[in-house]
């Protein structure tokens, strides 16, 4: 017998999946953005520092 309780707590399992899907694609467009930027001497950290 499935409670209302149960119910809830699958809900908010998928809410966080989500969340976490949404943070980790948002963060790993930065990386890819920040590493491109890397190589190619861009201006994220203020021109080619190396």
């Amino acid at each position: 017998m499935k409670g209302k309780h149960e119910d809830v707590y699958c809900v908010e399992k998928g809410h966080h999946f989500a969340a976490i899907v949404i943070v980790a694609a948002v963060l790993g467009r930065l990386a890819v953005r920040a590493f491109l930027n890397l190589l190619l001497g861009g201006t994220l950290f203020g021109g080619n520092f190396l």
